[in-house]
């Protein structure tokens, strides 16, 4: 009632400037409007254009008093309350009001949007040009990163025929991430946005350049060699580190971008827009993901492999100064929403992190506190979640599942059409997520995939034990449940990031994206360490079984967190359509 007390007197021309008094408290006094037969102070009308937004008031001081000159009086029992603002909660910034000429003198009605206008505004993002320029820079800069994380396999495939040096540099990207996300996650959120953007687009691009020069120097002057004698030079201990620190840039590029600047950008109580800008992000990534491959692919077929690097090099000098330039951009068409103050304290927070000599103790310090903090988070399921689905190695497209096949006499062509098969439906989970957002809610969007995910790796599971895959019609259905359950899982993928998005403040967003993806990293790492004790393909069985537990262990921790919803999370997701009906 104070709040729209104060709204009300500071939208009426009649009523007087607020006084200071000695003690330093603002004092309002509000007056009745001035017409004839006035007997009760209305507050059904509202100016819709005079107001003030998220201002605290005091209403522990009130009184009956004042005079009102050449008013009418006022029937007994009707009071005017003088309200007092404490002074400490006034903003001492000013704040502008329309001109009082164009408020009526009499209180407005309060304009309530319709439920088509309320779905409208839901849809529609707070910045949309900010949004289009969010996403012409993670084009470019995806387009790049994803040629590159196809480049240096395929070079040093070519260069020696082992996959251990592959597997090396994989084994201490994984570990990179896994140790060095939480303090980049920190770092970021005590740093400003633009500055840690172009910092660490520089970063990513320096890696880069380095590891395509190891690479070029290894083609150019390594003659055949053992593989123990390749993973022991310095140059590919140059490119371990190098490739290490680029991944960890790169992903947290990922997390700034996905986890913070997206939310900034479409509005945090904007949820279809922000569902449909998670979309777009996801198939930029499935486009990027295909094209880089294909591109660098056409260039080895046509080039040697040294001049498809120097090219690769060429697109990464030039992406630097452009991602930049975007960067900007965003910030300025958006209203400069990335621009974010920071107090002193910060600035010694960021000092504290960087300093090399403590590089130990702030990984260490930086894990446990990302981790208290994971934990308190409220959607801790829905992103437990998350990381749940990372054990999922067997019953998805990729290496375990192509020497599956292989190893079955599955014809290549078959292999290819089910990898085509799994991307295309991984794009089009990217369209059904923000309809059913749209329809049913983020929440029980979020449970739909997982449980459609678990139901179709469940059924594909059982045709492997029941029968020999090599046979058309078992082979069928295993292969087109795996690739439907992709549905789910990029359905998933979406919803479970905005959940995230609307649950975790703006100040933890990069700390707690840090360490989602500081643990599906050690999620990755324990199965790959199961993959290298089951490196036997009569083992797939028990690999499968882990999958599917992984899944249904995620559908069962989901679904568990929104039949039981705290107070906290009825609040944090009141407008959600699942607690609407259960409030009905």
């Amino acid at each position: 009632m104070g709040m729209l007390a104060a709204s009300a007197f500071l939208a009426s021309p009649q009523a007087p400037a607020g006084r200071r008094s000695v003690s330093g408290a603002w004092t309002l006094r509000l007056r009745p409007a001035a017409y004839p037969g006035a007997g009760t102070l209305r507050l059904h009308n509202f100016v819709p254009k005079c107001y003030i937004a998220n201002i605290e008031v005091d209403v522990s001081t009130v009184s009956k008093e004042e005079d009102f000159d050449d008013q009418p009086s006022l029937p007994p029992g009707c009071s005017i309350p003088v309200v007092n603002l404490r002074g400490d909660v006034l903003d001492s910034s000013p704040f502008s009001l329309h001109d009082r000429a164009s408020c009526p003198s009499d209180f407005e009605e309060l304009p309530v949007l319709s439920e088509g206008e309320q779905h409208t505004l839901a849809s529609t993002p707070a910045h949309p040009a900010g949004l289009y320029a969010l996403y012409a820079s993670y084009l470019f800069g995806n387009l790049v990163e994803q040629l590159w994380n196809f480049a240096w396999p395929a070079a040093l495939a070519i260069l020696h025929p082992s996959l251990l040096p592959v597997a090396i540099v994989g084994f201490f990207t994984k570990l990179s991430v896994f140790i060095g996300a939480p303090i980049v996650g920190k770092l970021m959120d005590h740093f400003p946005r633009i500055p840690m953007y172009t910092a660490l687009n520089a970063v990513q691009v320096s890696t880069q350049l380095i590891s395509a020069a190891t690479v070029i120097y290894a083609l150019k002057n390594l003659s055949h060699a053992s593989t123990t004698a390749v993973v022991l030079r310095p140059w590919f201990i140059a490119l371990v580190a190098a490739g290490a620190i680029e991944r960890l840039a790169g992903l947290a590029l990922g997390v700034t971008m996905e986890r913070d600047w997206v939310v900034l950008l479409a509005g945090t109580n904007r949820p279809v827009a922000l569902a449909q800008a998670n979309a777009v992000l996801n198939r930029l990534d499935l486009i990027c993901e295909t094209v880089g491959a294909s591109v660098f692919g056409l260039l080895l077929s046509k080039y040697h492999p040294v001049t498809c690097l120097k090219i690769a090099c060429g697109l990464m000098i030039c992406s630097f100064p452009v991602l930049v330039m975007l960067g900007q951009l965003i910030n300025r068409v958006s209203c400069h929403a990335l621009d974010s103050s920071r107090t002193a304290t910060d600035e010694s927070i960021c000092i504290d992190l960087l300093d090399v000599s403590k590089i130990v103790q702030n990984s260490l310090s930086a894990i446990k506190h990302g981790w208290n903090e994971y934990k308190q988070q409220t959607v801790l399921p829905a992103s437990a979640a998350t990381v749940f689905l990372n054990f999922n190695v067997a019953l998805a497209p990729g290496a375990i599942m192509t020497a599956l096949l292989m190893h079955r006499g599955i014809s290549p062509s078959i292999v290819g059409a089910f990898s085509g098969l799994c991307s295309i439906m991984g794009l089009v989970a990217t369209f059904i997520s923000s309809s059913l957002v749209k329809r049913v809610g983020i929440l029980k969007a979020g449970a739909a995939g997982l449980i459609f995910q678990a139901s179709l790796l469940s059924v594909a599971l059982a045709v492997y034990w029941a029968g020999s895959i090599s046979q058309t019609t078992p082979l069928l259905i295993f292969l087109s449940s795996i690739a439907l359950s992709r549905l789910g899982h990029m359905s998933y993928d979406v919803v479970g990031t905005q959940i995230v998005q609307t649950g975790v403040p703006a100040s933890k967003a990069n700390l707690i994206g840090g360490m989602e993806v500081s643990i599906a990293s050690l999620a990755e790492l324990v199965m790959l360490a199961m993959a290298i004790i089951a490196n036997d393909v009569s083992h797939f069985g028990f690999l499968a079984i882990l999958s599917v537990s992984s899944v249904a262990g995620a559908a069962w921790m989901f679904c568990r967190w929104l039949t039981n919803p705290t107070d906290e999370q009825r609040e944090l997701f009141m407008f959600d359509p699942l607690y609407q009906v259960q409030a009905m």
